[in-house]
């Protein structure tokens, strides 16, 4: 089936800004509906998902914000309760119930990031050093929460994850 009404769940973190300027971009390229739900606190969250009922959402797209990260597992159930599809910027949410996330690899950035720790730690001035961006992404699939959302992920898709949660 076609998705296109996706509510965009952000919060006021500068990333997570620039991030929606993207996406909103993206969405309107694809022709899809998006509705942006901006959540300010944790206690916003099932507000938030009662708004994406309302509105009728067919997906759900999770944009990086560090509550958002601390509030992984909450999410992940809330968008079972509401039988929303959702992308999350990190594989932690998958690994913690969510549908799906194609992110950067964390672990490969965090090595690049001890490069520049060396560096910096024998003498390199930091502003001399590049602004590097993410070089690695992984694609992470929960087939246990595709099958409780009645959903069967296409074999295809399957083939090009880098982890299935089973």
């Amino acid at each position: 089936p076609k998705v296109t009404r996706v509510a965009v769940l952000w919060g006021p973190y500068p990333f997570s800004a620039s991030v929606l300027q993207e996406v909103k971009s993206a969405g309107r390229k694809l022709g899809l509906t998006l509705h942006e739900i901006e959540v300010r606190e944790p206690t916003d969250l099932s507000r938030a998902f009662e708004r994406m009922t309302a509105w009728r959402a067919e997906a759900l797209l999770v944009l990086p914000h560090p509550m958002f990260v601390a509030q992984r597992t909450r999410l992940a159930g809330l968008a079972a309760k509401h039988r929303l599809p959702s992308s999350y910027p990190f594989k932690a949410f998958v690994e913690d119930g969510g549908l799906m996330s194609y992110a950067p690899d964390v672990a490969d950035m965090s090595r690049r990031a001890a490069g520049y720790v060396d560096k910096i730690l024998k003498g390199t001035k930091p502003g001399a050093l590049p602004v590097e961006q993410p070089t690695k992404f992984e694609l992470a699939i929960n087939l246990k929460t595709a099958k409780a959302l009645g959903i069967t992920v296409p074999l295809t898709l399957l083939a090009r994850a880098d982890e299935v949660i089973e």
